[in-house]
């Protein structure tokens, strides 16, 4: 059987204490692959049977917990990520938190404490689709609260990681980034397909014109959060197929440095037999 393509997820990871330039940082790497290469297919096939194995080991083993974080611009690729990545995982496992707009309730409470509950217990994966960050991000370009304010927020949620982390929860950040021209097209996809409309609003070309305002709060985002025990990894995802594999090779990567076992039974079976 012919080896099969390697992908090195660390080299889109942000160091702590770098800068970044959305500008200059590629969103349609393709890692020297095609889509079309035979390779690539059964690449994608094997990474999604290994998470699959490691996310059941994972839950047996019962010791550890996993955060994924998703962060992207409107059609960045959150949910795709989710549904192809996870595809096949057991559900009882893996959980998926979504923050949208806060309610009364939560924008009652300090803005960590709707995410707090969400996090993983032992033996889980929860994804988080948009997150705390929102707080630093369509806070910040909106000017829902004072610049003084938000600006507060990355010690916050610094503090916050490292607690989860020194807990015992592993936390990868993934922040997939797609070029203006990109989002155009997906925009324009949905609004040319009748079956995507309840996915288009128009509150989303709003959005678009703050693209500027977003990507200098983003690269502030992963300046001042991106640290050893909760790192950024900034995902090209313009190709879909790409950015699928890129994130299963870094879930499998992480899940693996973790040492999983399966628990051994704590009744005695040797001898035992099922009766008729």
């Amino acid at each position: 059987m012919a080896k099969l393509p390697s992908i090195d997820p660390d080299r889109y990871r942000v160091r702590p204490g770098s800068a970044v330039d959305l500008r200059r940082t590629a969103t349609d790497d393709n890692g020297g692959m095609k889509k079309s290469d035979p390779d690539v297919g059964a690449l994608a096939a094997s990474l999604n049977s290994r998470v699959e194995e490691l996310q059941e080991l994972l839950y047996a083993d019962g010791r550890h917990k996993v955060l994924v974080v998703l962060q992207a611009t409107d059609t960045g690729g959150k949910d795709g990520t989710i549904r192809h990545v996870f595809e096949g995982v057991n559900p009882q496992g893996v959980k998926v938190a979504s923050f949208k707009r806060p309610t009364e309730v939560e924008l009652a409470h300090d803005y960590l404490w709707r995410v707090h509950r969400h996090t993983p217990a032992s033996g889980e994966i929860v994804v988080f689709n948009r997150s705390h960050y929102e707080d630093v991000l369509v806070v910040r370009v909106h000017g829902l609260v004072p610049e003084k304010r938000w600006k507060k927020r990355y010690d916050h949620i610094r503090h916050f990681e490292q607690l989860l982390a020194d807990e015992g929860t592993t936390i990868v950040k993934l922040f997939l980034h797609i070029s203006k021209d990109e989002q155009k097209e997906r925009l324009q996809q949905r609004l040319d397909d009748p079956e995507k409309h309840w996915k288009f609003a128009l509150g989303d070309l709003d959005e678009r014109e703050h693209w500027d305002d977003y990507r200098a709060a983003f690269e502030a985002m992963l300046e001042q959060t991106s640290t050893e025990d909760a790192p950024w990894y900034v995902i090209p995802a313009d190709r879909k197929w790409y950015r699928n594999l890129v994130i299963s090779q870094l879930l499998i990567d992480t899940l693996e440095s973790l040492d999983l076992h399966h628990p051994e039974n704590e009744d005695n079976l040797e001898g035992v037999t099922i009766p008729d």
